[in-house]
């Protein structure tokens, strides 16, 4: 086992999570320095090991929400892989699943049974549409978040249909709120030694994160809709071509208008119908038309220097080369982290995004082969011999 590290060195985190939302939450917690063990399917594991990119036979995208983890299979179906995962609870701080509701109690592993046996158990769940109400046995994935939400019916242009974000920001941000839901739930063990479920749905996390969408539609009455990027209460606060892709010009206030007017000299920005910000926004569709006139025949380099010169908040819309080679995210701030894995070789992942100032959430390890970790876990944990192990594996238990 790899020297643990990090703001949660010494916590442990059994972890049955699979694809994207749970593993995301665990892959958060191992970063910060937590034992985690991933548990999957004996022969299969994750199903998000068989996803695209592969690399020498390895998914990529299964090792990037998985570093920092041990590995070990295990069958939760058998009487005896049931009682193999209670003895690792009874020593865990905390357990994660992605289940659909019901699936863990039908196993005898709900968190009602996981309290008896360690009653300080942290019990963190990821599910659609949440562990109670009458959605909650139906099946959630991402683009149902998105769909469900509302997100999807704000996202894009007025004349294109809904669009889903280019990532799977549901299951990101449910994976989030999971993880910030242990990490309270921990802090509140620490004073009273009381266990806690956190329940999470996708939905739920989505519906949080549209913030002034929803403060619209509760205050105003009003439906809010597709506008594509730019903003309904400011403007010039949008993107705009440039000779080689698209920049963002934000500019928050008349102050920054003003500056904006210095450094584009085009006399149609004086009008009055720009005057005020309530004046650009109502006309807004005029405005930008006049600002890409000059954005077009700069490249998008050119523009953003312009403008941050002068004092104007601007940036690039970057394509994702642009971002791996960007010296402050993946220089100064290291977003982008090498590691070697023992199969698909050094490959290139994403970096985390909190930074600690005396302790460094680091990729201490690649994601584990399956089942790599069976022997270490086990004569660690529960002081399993080997030839005990050896016979769990022939039965299929591992």
């Amino acid at each position: 086992m790899s020297k643990q590290s990090g703001v949660l060195s010494g916590v442990r985190v059994l972890d049955l999570t699979r694809v994207l939302a749970g593993p995301y939450c665990g892959m958060m917690l191992a970063d910060f320095g937590a034992d985690v063990i991933k548990i999957e399917l004996p022969g299969k594991g994750d199903d998000s090991r068989a996803n695209a990119p592969q690399i020498n036979g390895e998914s990529a995208y299964f090792m990037n929400l998985n570093r920092n983890k041990r590995g070990m299979t295990l069958n939760l179906k058998s009487e005896e892989g049931r009682q193999i995962f209670l003895d690792l609870v009874r020593d865990s701080d905390v357990v994660l699943e992605n289940y659909r509701p019901g699936v863990m109690e039908k196993l005898g592993l709900g968190y009602e049974d996981l309290r008896k046996v360690n009653p300080a158990i942290i019990y963190g769940a990821v599910s659609g549409f949440g562990h109670t109400g009458p959605y909650a046995k139906r099946a959630g994935y991402d683009i149902i978040g998105q769909a469900m939400s509302g997100l999807m019916s704000t996202t894009g242009w007025p004349d294109t249909p809904p669009t889903r974000t280019g990532t799977a920001i549901a299951d990101v941000v449910g994976g989030m709120s999971c993880a910030i839901g242990v990490l309270a739930a921990y802090v509140n063990r620490l004073k009273t030694g009381v266990g806690e479920k956190v329940d999470i749905a996708l939905v739920d996390s989505m519906v949080s994160s549209l913030e002034i969408i929803n403060i619209i539609y509760l205050n105003t009455g009003r439906i809010p809709t597709r506008i594509g990027n730019r903003y309904e209460a400011i403007y010039p606060y949008d993107s705009f071509q440039a000779r080689d892709g698209y920049v963002i010009i934000a500019c928050g206030n008349d102050k920054l208008y003003g500056l904006l007017k210095q450094v584009l000299q085009i006399s149609a920005l004086e009008d009055e119908k720009f005057k005020s910000n309530l004046d650009r926004v109502a006309h807004h569709a005029e405005l930008k038309e006049i600002i890409e006139c000059w954005t077009r025949d700069l490249d998008i380099d050119t523009i953003v220097t312009l403008l941050l010169d002068a004092g104007i908040p601007s940036a690039p819309i970057n394509t994702i080369d642009r971002v791996t080679q960007d010296p402050h995210i993946a220089g100064a701030r290291e977003m982008f982290v090498d590691i070697e894995h023992p199969v698909a070789g050094k490959i290139t992942m994403t970096g985390n995004q909190v930074k600690f100032t005396h302790n460094k959430a680091t990729i201490r390890m690649p994601a584990p082969t399956l089942g790599q970790h069976n022997y270490e876990v086990l004569k660690e944990r529960l002081n399993y011999s080997d030839e005990k192990i050896e016979q769990l594996i022939r039965s299929g238990i591992l």
